[in-house]
């Protein structure tokens, strides 16, 4: 019987701590064992401590099943259970108020990676296309990027250009599961539907209750799963579809090929709705999906088809183009308080270690599937000279999740810093959202 309380005050206790699952690199098997404890000790209570970590969660590896690129397959191994001591106050063998201490084993699991996080550099940006690119930001995002196995992607939220794209074969990809970077697309609908605001507290059971701002920071799963449910499948899908989910995010972009969004709900053995809406389980994003998500936000609400000029002449004559205007002018300034607060001291505080001159607002998103890691950041920046949205999208093995490519993306700001790109042209700031052209 004392299992189920437990495990609530455990859970509450990681997601108090801050960095949490995303930060210390825990995968979907560790957080998906918990989640199973929980609910055998006791419905409600028990979904409560399933996910009250309040960080990522990744795939639990399927064995025996080929890779994406012909790597092998990640394997879930169970690990030595450690002891989890939580004290509660309560009427013991020496009267009322007695502290009792009560000693559970948590099982723990790894999961095994194949894949590399580092590749050649000259591998990564073979074949790019760079004619139309800005040399200036192309620089900054080849150094950031460095020698992880990923891409790296620059967008001028005023216009829809994409300023730079470096390792273009994987960023024009099919793409993968977008992890927590879907919470984006959840906060916007539920801030749409007003089921909440930044500010609304909501009960995740055990007396426990959070606020949107800091369930975006800590990237909170069970928080997100709460909203799923309250919104259902059906609303949940609509504005990820709003949002570009399941198109094509460019225009005219050779290469580009198409992610998924399924019509269909997850099924509710693997976590339903719920699991969709907190890392985005059978969902596969782009960088460019993400990018133009987070270029819509930074804009506040116009959604751009993405154009990468592949010439000087291109370049010359390039013009906007809409693919459609979204109603969240409204609850922009409600999202940007909480992806604020994810670089300042939530999972996306690494990128303060390279980086800390302009706010930058965020979303990190770590998981794993057949043995190869996930880890994703998509972000924009307001300077002085407008705001710029960057993406960057690493696979790997272990030493690759979102406050990694958090961390590099504070690099690919400082790069761009240094080199004065910041700096109004003829000491005026230019509009809001709009980089000068360079």
């Amino acid at each position: 019987m004392a299992s189920s309380p437990v495990l609530v005050l455990a859970a509450m206790v990681l997601c108090l701590l801050g960095g949490g699952a995303e930060a210390m690199g825990m995968t979907r098997t560790q957080v998906g064992a918990t989640h199973r404890r929980a609910v055998s000790a006791g419905a409600a209570r028990g979904r409560v401590a399933s996910r009250a970590t309040g960080r990522r969660a990744t795939h639990t590896a399927r064995a025996a099943a080929p890779a994406r690129g012909g790597r092998a397959v990640g394997r879930a191994s169970r690990q030595a259970s450690s002891r989890t001591v939580v004290v509660v106050r309560g009427r013991g063998r020496h009267g009322r108020g007695a502290r009792v201490v009560t000693v559970s084993r948590r099982a723990r699991y790894s999961e095994r990676f194949y894949a590399s996080s580092f590749a050649d550099v000259d591998n990564l940006t073979q074949g790019d296309v760079t004619a139309g690119e800005d040399p200036i930001v192309r620089a900054a995002a080849i150094e950031a990027l460095g020698n992880m196995n990923g891409t790296a992607l620059a967008i001028d939220p005023a216009t829809g250009r994409i300023l730079a794209m470096v390792n273009q074969k994987l960023a024009l990809s099919h793409g993968a599961e977008p992890c927590s970077t879907i919470k984006l697309t959840v906060a916007l609908a539920a801030l749409q539907e007003g089921i909440v605001t930044k500010d609304t507290p909501v009960a995740l059971g055990g007396g426990y209750r959070l606020t949107l701002t800091e369930a975006l920071a800590h990237s909170n799963n069970l928080y997100f799963e709460t909203l799923g449910r309250a919104l259902g499948f059906e609303r949940v899908k609509h504005y990820a579809n709003q949002l570009g989910l399941g198109e094509l995010a460019g225009y005219n972009i050779q290469g580009e090929q198409l992610g998924t969004y399924p019509d269909q709900e997850l099924p509710r053995a693997l976590g339903g709705v719920g699991r969709m809406c907190s890392f985005g389980e059978s969902v596969s994003m782009t960088p460019l999906q993400l990018g133009a998500i987070v270029t819509a936000i930074a804009n506040g609400g116009t959604l751009y088809y993405l154009q990468h000029p592949q010439t000087a002449g291109e370049l010359v004559s390039f013009e906007p183009r809409v693919k459609r205007t979204l109603d969240i002018g409204k609850l922009i300034p409600e999202m940007k308080v909480g992806m604020q607060a994810a670089t300042q001291y939530g999972t996306a505080r690494s990128l303060r270690a390279n980086f800390n001159e302009f706010p930058v607002m965020g979303k990190t998103g770590t998981c794993s599937n057949n043995g190869t890691r996930f880890g994703w950041f998509g972000s924009y920046a307001d300077t002085p000279n407008g705001r710029i949205v960057t993406v960057i999208f690493l696979e790997g093995g272990r030493p690759t999740f979102g406050p990694k490519a958090a961390e590099l993306t504070g690099q690919f700001y400082r790069a761009l810093y240094d080199k004065s790109y910041f700096t109004p042209k003829n000491g005026t700031p230019a509009v809001a959202g709009t980089l000068a052209s360079k």
